[in-house]
């Protein structure tokens, strides 16, 4: 068994699964995540989240797969009885995107659905995300790369029933220098676009989690849907929801009925960690 502490990650993601009393934590899991080539993605399960069992070989890439670096921030979303991976991946001749992968159990292994991503081909993409809308209908949300078009993009997108492929064109949500908090990463003309979590409040609100960079780095901002739709238009938080060296942040419900934010804790490699933060509705539009 190995402590939350002694497991290092980046973009936690955790599953609770009820019918088995665990909890399943994946993320980006390789050795060197910024360089060299990509090995997977591991996942571990715990009952208490602070004791864990692994790491178990969630995927690992089979021979002609068409990306060999940068394998980040995989999610794992229980859909129409299926678990898929909604994950990013690089070539050196191909552009970032991010590939649905789907298995039988939270293990895996996970296989991917289709030959490549679902992202546009053209576009530097990462960090997709499912969210069902109120009809039930699979959309992907993910970011445009400032490293691309210099003032990050979110983009949600609508998939079919399947996963297997998108229906119509990406709709730009807002770019990241739109949110009060922003601060430029390079240039003057960079704000970064990362992470985008989807929630449901119970005052129905529609509400995203995202990072970028802020007056003292890595950071958590919200923004809101002011029609409760995941077309807009989006409203930013004045306020960060975290202000400072940690990020890529998710939601879960623990078997107590207990929200958790989850994020890794420092931004800093290889020192990253898992950390469980308790989030509570206090007003009846806001996570605090």
């Amino acid at each position: 068994m190995l402590r939350r502490d002694e497991i290092r990650i980046r973009d936690p993601f955790v599953v609770p699964v009820h019918g088995e009393g665990l909890y399943y934590l994946y993320g980006t899991t390789d050795e060197n995540v910024w360089e060299g080539t990509g090995a997977g993605f591991d996942v571990f399960r715990s009952r208490d989240l602070e004791s864990w069992e692994g790491p178990f070989p969630a995927f690992r890439p089979e021979q002609g797969f068409w990306a060999d670096r940068h394998f980040w921030a995989p999610e794992v979303h229980l859909y129409e009885g299926r678990y898929y991976m909604f994950a990013s991946f690089k070539a050196e001749d191909r552009c970032r995107g991010t590939q649905i992968l789907a298995a039988d159990s939270p293990l895996g292994p996970f296989v991917p659905l289709t030959e490549g991503p679902v992202t546009p081909a053209e576009w530097e993409c990462l960090d997709g995300t499912l969210y069902r809308d109120e009809e039930g209908a699979p959309w992907m949300v993910f970011c445009r790369e400032w490293l691309q078009v210099h003032d990050g993009e979110m983009y949600a997108v609508r998939l079919t029933r399947d996963l297997q492929g998108t229906e119509g064109e990406p709709l730009l949500l807002f770019r990241a220098s739109e949110a009060p908090w922003t601060r430029h990463a390079r240039e003057e003309t960079d704000y970064v676009t990362d992470g985008p979590f989807l929630h449901r409040t119970e005052s129905g609100e529609l509400v995203m989690l995202w990072s970028s960079i802020g007056d003292k780095g890595y950071a958590i901002g919200l923004a809101r849907s002011a029609s409760g739709r995941i077309e807009g238009p989006w409203v930013h938080d004045a306020d960060r929801l975290l202000e400072e060296d940690g990020g890529h942040g998710m939601l879960f419900r623990t078997f107590e009925g207990e929200w958790m934010l989850t994020i890794h804790e420092p931004n800093r490699t290889p020192n990253e960690r898992p950390v469980f933060y308790p989030v509570k509705e206090l007003r009846a539009a806001g996570l605090l």
